[in-house]
C-alpha cells in the first residue's frame, strides 16, 4: 500500500454546494437570466444558445458510502461526476473534498487530489493493448512517477483485490469485457484512494456480467472501506449497489434518498415512472409500512397486540406476506429491542406492495 499521508477527516467525503455547469460562449449571461428571471433548460437554449448540463445541485458523499447517480441520457449525471474531479469545471458553486474546496486548486494540488484521494472508472477502460494487465493496471501510479517496483507491487495487490491475480502477464485483448472492468477498478484502487467515481462502468455489459460485478463492486467497496459515487442510467442497477440514490432530470436533482425512501414516497410523477415497475417485496421494510404501536393501540382498542403475529422492524415484504398468510393474520406486530414499535395491517402492507400515490397516506 502507497503512503499516502491521509488524514482522517469530520464531515463529508464530497459535498457539492449549489453547483451549476451551462456549457457555451454566452454561459455568463445564461446564468444571470436563469437567476433573475428564472428561466429553463429550454429557454436558455433558445435564447442564449447554451447547454445547461447541472443545474443547483447540492448533495454529500458521506464517508463509507456508495451513492448513485441515476437519470436518463442527457439528465446531467455524467457531466456531474466530472465535477467531482474538475476534469470539467463548473461554471458556478462550490465542490469540496475532504474539506477543501477543489476551486481554489492550483495544478499541482489538483493533480495531487485526483492521484491520492479520487480514483475514476469510467465506461470505457481504454486499457492499452501493448502492456500486460499489470502495468495497465500500474499506469496510474506511473504517470506520478512512483518507483517501479513499488507502483507493480500496489499494482498486483489491486489485481488480487479484483480477481485478477493469475492473469497479471496476459495482455487486455485476452480478456473478457468484464475482465477488462476489473482491470480499470484496480488502476483506480491501485492508489487506494478514498473516493471512486464510477461513470456507467458496467453498462456495456451482458446482464449476467453486470450483475455479477455489481454485487462484487458493492462487496469489494464495502471490505475495503471505500466511498464511491456510481453512475447508472439504470434503476435496478441503483439499488442493487447504492446506499443512497439520486434521481436527476434536466441537470437537476429530483430526489436524494434510500431505494426504500424513493420507492415509497416518490417526489413527483417523474420519479413515480421509474419506481413503477420495481418489485418491493425484498425492498420494503416493516418499519417503512407499520403503524405506531400507540396510534394503532389507541384506534384500535379491541386488538390484543400480545396476541399477534411477530416481527422485526427490518422484515421485509416477502416476509411480512408470508406470515399474513401462514396465521391468516389482519396483523402483525412489529418488535424492537424486546417491546411492540408497530403494527402491520393487511391495508398497509398492501400499499407497500402497490406502493402509494404521492400524498397518500397509509391507512389502518
Amino acid at each position: 500500500m502507497l503512503d499516502q499521508s491521509s488524514a482522517a477527516i469530520d464531515g463529508p467525503l464530497i459535498d457539492c454546494r449549489s453547483v451549476w455547469k451551462v456549457f457555451g460562449e454566452r454561459a455568463d449571461k445564461a446564468l444571470k437570466a436563469i437567476s433573475e428571471r428564472g428561466i429553463g433548460k429550454t429557454e436558455v437554449l433558445k435564447e442564449f444558445g447554451c447547454v445547461v448540463g447541472v443545474a443547483d445541485v447540492s448533495l454529500t458523499l458521506k464517508k463509507g458510502e456508495i451513492f448513485c447517480i441515476m437519470g436518463l441520457s442527457g439528465s446531467g449525471k455524467s457531466t456531474l461526476i466530472r465535477l467531482f474531479n474538475r476534469l470539467i469545471e463548473p461554471s458556478l458553486g462550490q465542490i469540496m473534498i475532504r474539506g477543501r474546496d477543489i476551486g481554489a486548486m492550483n495544478g499541482a494540488q489538483l493533480r495531487e487530489v485526483r492521484a491520492r484521494h479520487v480514483g475514476m472508472v469510467f465506461q470505457n477502460v481504454a486499457l492499452l493493448p501493448h502492456r500486460t494487465v499489470l502495468e495497465n493496471a500500474a499506469f496510474g501510479l506511473e504517470v506520478l512517477k512512483v518507483e517501479k517496483g513499488k507502483r507493480l507491487e500496489a499494482a498486483a495487490g489491486a489485481l488480487r483485490k479484483v480477481g485478477l491475480a493469475d492473469w497479471s502477464e496476459r495482455f487486455p485483448t485476452e480478456l473478457s469485457g468484464g475482465m477488462q472492468q476489473r482491470v480499470g477498478l484496480a488502476r483506480a484502487l491501485a492508489a487506494d484512494p478514498e473516493i471512486i467515481l464510477m461513470d456507467e462502468p458496467f453498462s456495456a455489459l451482458d446482464p449476467l456480467i453486470r450483475r455479477q460485478l455489481q454485487d462484487e463492486f458493492r462487496q469489494l467497496s464495502k471490505d475495503l472501506g471505500k466511498s464511491a459515487v456510481f453512475i447508472t442510467h439504470d434503476l435496478d442497477e441503483a439499488i442493487r449497489i447504492g446506499d443512497r440514490i439520486a434521481i436527476m432530470k434536466d441537470g437537476a436533482i429530483v430526489q436524494v434518498g434510500t431505494a426504500e425512501e424513493i420507492i415509497l414516497n416518490p417526489a413527483d410523477d417523474y420519479v413515480a415512472s421509474f419506481v413503477a415497475g420495481i418489485s418491493r417485496l425484498h425492498l420494503v421494510k416493516a418499519h417503512s409500512v407499520m403503524h405506531p404501536a400507540d396510534a394503532f393501540g389507541a384506534a384500535r382498542p379491541d386488538v390484543d397486540l400480545s396476541a399477534l403475529p411477530r416481527t422485526t422492524t427490518e422484515a421485509e415484504v416477502d416476509e411480512l406476506i408470508r406470515i399474513t398468510l401462514r396465521d391468516h393474520a389482519e396483523a402483525i406486530a412489529v418488535h424492537d429491542a424486546g417491546r411492540i414499535v408497530g403494527v402491520v395491517t393487511t391495508r398497509s402492507l398492501l400499499q407497500g406492495v402497490k406502493g402509494k400515490e404521492p400524498g397518500e397516506a397509509t391507512a389502518f
